[in-house]
């Protein structure tokens, strides 16, 4: 039988490789020009100096650190309540199942909502409930004729109930009008019925329009907010509402399997990112308006506008494909890593793989006009001629 220092010796783990540090300094660089998502963003060294000054504590018991996070964002969205929770899905998830009490019910939601497209069936699954995916006429938000046009509030019993309306703001980078919120938020509660805000990154909505969170969450029964997307933390979303709403929300999270133990260094981090990191969102927009001037000027379309941080363009206009574009920008001396459709600028977006970006396509678009491209009318019977903005190269996160 071997000795316990033999077993000891076997089970024994050493992550941190001889290459590490400068490795990380090439995943920083490569951070800086990653064009997917937000969520790639890394920790900052001075991040992690604050989190190691974090208290310690099972947040299943209690945790100050985290206790003072959910203290903090309950203030600040005007609600009594709120629950650290290890994602934004996990937020989603647990808020739904929380609200919604007896089936058969239903949620309706903008059929591009994360709640529906992106997180793996998780209303069915959890909640046993029927989603409502509605397709706004505007092709920006939905507005209130069409929530009740869709809301189910019949007794027919070959229905599902309409228990909640889902919103998400920003949806795919656009900002939800908030009067239309408002409005919707008034029919929805005259039915008795329940509202809740995917808030994942509004944060960029706070940034852009200067209006308070507690004013963009009144509307709302619950609050989903992220930490680890636009704010750039490595972990985290909170869950906001009433004290009976996260209380009961607490044990749903237990169930999930989402009871953490030591959190309060995750907590740092966020605090750190809603300190240092939020103030740094007006940029990005800037940056992201200054990227759309650019592909509008090469000739491309634009799908979705840069309301803050992220564009959907097309760039069969000039002839040029999603492909050539990521094939040509990952051969750059310091590539460029991109999607399709979808551009997201974040807070560690470079300005130089900006311009990177811009040149590749202006490269290819001059390289296709030297072949014969001619550039063919905008509209065929009215109707653009150019795909839709969901249109991906390869599958893509859309967190």
């Amino acid at each position: 039988m071997p000795s316990f220092a033999a077993v000891a010796d076997q089970i024994k783990l050493d992550i941190l490789s001889k290459t590490h540090i400068d490795d990380n300094v090439a995943k920083r660089k490569e951070i800086a020009r990653t064009f997917i998502s937000d969520t790639i963003t890394a920790p900052t060294k001075e991040m992690y100096e604050y989190a190691t000054l974090s208290t310690l504590g099972d947040d299943v018991y209690i945790e100050p650190s985290t206790k003072a996070l959910e203290n903090h964002i309950a203030q600040l969205t005007g609600k009594e309540a709120a629950l650290f929770v290890p994602s934004g899905s996990a937020s989603n998830q647990i808020a739904l199942r929380t609200h919604l009490l007896q089936p058969p019910y239903s949620v309706l939601c903008d059929h591009r909502a994360h709640i529906h497209k992106y997180e793996a069936g998780g209303a069915a699954f959890h909640s046993g409930a029927t989603v409502l995916p509605v397709i706004p006429t505007n092709g920006h938000h939905l507005t209130l004729e069409e929530v009740k046009q869709n809301m189910i509030s019949s007794s027919d019993v070959h229905f599902a109930p309409t228990e909640v309306v889902a919103l998400e703001n920003t949806l795919n980078g656009t900002i939800f009008p908030q009067d239309e919120i408002i409005a919707i938020s008034e029919h929805v509660h005259s039915l008795g019925k329940k509202m809740h805000l995917d808030g994942a990154r509004v944060w960029h909505v706070i940034a852009e329009t200067e209006t308070p969170l507690k004013e963009l969450c009144d509307p709302f029964d619950s609050v989903s907010l992220c930490f680890s997307k636009g704010l750039g933390a490595p972990v985290g979303s909170c869950l906001a509402g009433s004290a009976t709403f996260i209380a009961r929300a607490r044990w749903f999270r237990k169930l999930f399997g989402g009871g953490m133990r030591q959190t309060g260094i995750l907590a740092a981090c966020a605090a750190y990112a809603l300190t240092y990191n939020f103030p740094l969102l007006p940029a990005v927009h800037n940056l992201t308006r200054k990227l759309e001037a650019g592909l509008e000027e090469i000739g491309v379309q634009i799908m979705s506008r840069a309301e803050t941080c992220m564009i959907f363009y097309d760039p069969a206009p000039v002839g040029v494909t999603f492909d050539e574009i990521a094939d040509r920008a990952s051969q750059l001396p310091e590539p460029l890593v991109l999607g399709g459709s979808r551009v997201v600028v974040h807070i560690q977006t470079s300005e130089s793989a900006v311009e990177d970006f811009l040149s590749v396509i202006r490269q290819l678009a001059e390289e296709k006009k030297a072949a014969g491209f001619v550039k063919p009318e905008g509209l065929v019977n009215g109707q653009s001629i150019y795909k839709d903005v969901y249109v991906r190269r390869a599958p893509q996160t859309t967190e």
